[in-house]
């Protein structure tokens, strides 16, 4: 049974300088994945609602109890939302797709490296 999943991304920023000069950093961050189950069409659902209702971090850490930040939301061709958000100056832009998990494998480590004393006992 195929599970359809609903990722939430933001547009992080992070302020750098560097010889004086101050650098605005952007990336995109997978910030939320949700399963919610066998049909495309109930992802699509939830991804419509999260597009409509999410405040991402960067507008969050300021709202107060209440607020309604303005908000932009648009529907691409493929099916994934693109939202502007703003609040007191602040902009915030987040993406809301639908897809399918494909693969997934667990970490693993490797066999720790011989010790130090093994490898002078090796040597002897």
């Amino acid at each position: 049974m195929t599970t359809w999943y609903v990722l939430v991304e933001e547009d992080t920023r992070e302020t750098k300088y560097a010889e004086g000069t101050e650098l605005r950093l952007h990336r995109w961050k997978l910030v939320a994945t949700r399963g919610i189950g066998p049909t495309a069409e109930e992802a699509a659902a939830e991804a419509e609602r999260l597009a409509l209702q999410h405040v991402p971090a960067v507008i969050a850490r300021h709202a107060r109890p209440g607020d309604q930040p303005a908000r932009e939301a648009y529907l691409t061709a493929d099916g994934a939302w693109v939202v502007s958000v703003r609040q007191r100056g602040r902009e915030a832009h987040v993406r809301v797709s639908v897809a399918r998990l494909m693969h997934k494998q667990e970490e693993s480590e490797g066999p720790p490296p011989p010790s130090w004393k093994h490898r002078l006992r090796k040597a002897f």
